[in-house]
């Protein structure tokens, strides 16, 4: 048996799978988000243990033979976050998020620096880890004083389960420190932020082993023999093994709180001026890139707040037959955007709204102009060397029929569903598991899952969606010029 552990944003989650990747059983907590300041964004590290006590011991009290059989676990995590802890292994203040954006003067004076460009192959967005550090150091100089090591969220866990300061190279590869062609700290990055591979963690793959979980919690969840831990991932690498996006042009589409254009490579291919991330992939030799935008589900759950409907019924409003754009075109830049934009303080907006703008017609512009920012990140990847030709679905954002059919339509890319199953984060830190802990092949086990239908794009309405996205495309610098500040 094997145990994936994915430390979401909102929950952890923990999956059990046996030696067929047959998924036995899953269990998780919640966790919640504190926001003290505007733009912040702010998770307790012991929260993570709490959570991850409740949703294990779940698994133990119902599965209490299978878990015992448990010989590998795999964890993925969130990405970016700063997990600041002294020399005696105590955190020293709560976790800055992935989402925090405080640090965006920080980000744009460390990215004005060519070296991390060059180096990282990324631009220094607000969101990653290196300029929180600098903040720190600027507006909590006691805190940094006293820092220790810096973990990124998944990896504190793993010092919890095995008292080990480790990371792996795909959540590594979103802290602007990481040579991401040598998958290996950089000094001269760390040094320009007043850091050292000191205050940093051992790097492993994500496939090896990264640790030995202890005795002590082995005794407690009722496993039995040494239990290794993986390297594992960060989240969208994880998901990316889970879904078997791992050889060269396979990529997927992630409709979830944000919205993610994944895209696995068999060679590095950086072009940071396009805003697309290019990170290590979670299996060695291999990386990805990435388009990311920040509010893709988000912006479906705020207009469902607003109308006071839920995004179900909001989808079935619309019903399943797709329709070309109309004149009202929706902006879904609600905390900013990444991918292509790079811009933390940009806003959405609703555009062309009239008398006969109804309910229906701005729920479709709202799936509408998540589905044009995908295509803006299509695009930034095609600018950076990668064609695609389909890609799979996965996130809650694809349960909806009309929602797909307007991506592939503004893709004009064939999208496949996957079989019924659960193939995300969790399942890829479980064979990450699986793989440091029983060897074998890579590729033999990230598999991609059976297709059960491809949703094509609509022919008819291709030339209304090319005609939508160009007009959606001239619209970000319009706002960007009379936006607040």
């Amino acid at each position: 048996m094997y145990l994936g552990l994915d430390l979401g944003t909102s929950s952890l989650k923990a999956m059990l799978i046996d030696g067929d990747q047959t998924v036995i059983a899953s269990a998780d907590a919640p966790l919640s988000v504190a926001r003290p300041h505007h733009g912040w964004s702010e998770q307790n590290p012991a929260d993570w243990i709490d959570a991850c006590r409740i949703a294990v011991g779940r698994l133990a009290e119902r599965h209490p033979g299978e878990l015992a059989a448990v010989k590998g676990i795999g964890l993925s995590g969130h990405m970016h976050g700063a997990t600041i802890l002294d020399k005696a292994g105590e955190v020293l203040r709560p976790c800055i998020l992935w989402n925090d954006t405080r640090s965006h003067v920080e980000a744009a004076a460390l990215d004005g620096d060519p070296r991390f460009r060059a180096i990282t192959g990324n631009i220094v967005f607000p969101g990653f880890t290196a300029p929180k550090l600098v903040w720190v150091r600027k507006n909590e100089p006691e805190i940094f004083a006293k820092i220790g090591k810096v973990l990124l969220p998944k990896d504190y866990l793993r010092y919890w389960l095995t008292g080990e300061y480790i990371s792996e190279m795909s959540d590594s590869a979103g802290t602007s420190w990481l040579d991401t062609e040598k998958r290996d700290w950089s000094d001269e990055l760390l040094a320009a932020t007043e850091l050292s591979r000191a205050e940093m963690p051992a790097l492993v793959e994500g496939s090896e082993a990264g640790g030995t979980l202890k005795s002590a919690l082995a005794a407690e969840w009722g496993m039995t023999g040494p239990v290794v831990v993986a390297g594992g991932a960060g989240d969208n690498a994880a998901s990316a093994c889970g879904m078997g996006t791992v050889a060269d042009g396979a990529a997927f589409v992630s409709l979830g709180t944000s919205g993610v254009l994944f895209a696995a490579n068999d060679r590095y291919r950086p072009k940071p001026e396009s805003a697309v991330h290019a990170f290590c992939h979670a299996l060695p030799g291999t990386w990805h890139q990435m388009g990311v935008i920040l509010s893709a589900t988000d912006t479906l759950n705020w207009y469902a707040r607003i109308t006071d409907k839920s995004p179900a019924d909001l989808s079935t409003e619309v019903g399943d037959t797709l329709q070309a754009p109309g004149d009202v075109t929706f902006l879904p830049y609600l905390s900013g955007e990444r991918t292509p934009h790079n811009d933390a303080e940009i806003r959405g907006a609703f555009i062309g709204l009239a008398h006969e703008s109804d309910r229906p017609a701005m729920t479709r512009a709202v799936m509408e102009g998540v589905a044009f920012a995908l295509r803006d990140n299509l695009e930034a990847l095609r600018s950076a060397g990668t064609e695609l030709t389909r890609i799979t679905a996965i996130g809650g954002g694809s349960r909806s029929r009309y929602w797909l059919k307007t991506v592939a339509t503004a893709l004009n890319l064939p999208i496949d569903i996957p079989a019924d199953g659960d193939f995300g984060a969790a399942f890829g830190a479980a064979r990450l598991g699986m793989l440091a802990a029983a060897g074998g092949d890579p590729l033999a086990v990230c598999t991609p899952p059976k297709t059960a239908e491809t949703v094509e794009p609509e022919a008819a309405h291709t030339a209304a969606f090319e005609d939508g996205y160009q007009r959606f495309r001239a619209l970000y610098p319009a706002i960007k010029g009379v936006r607040k500040g």
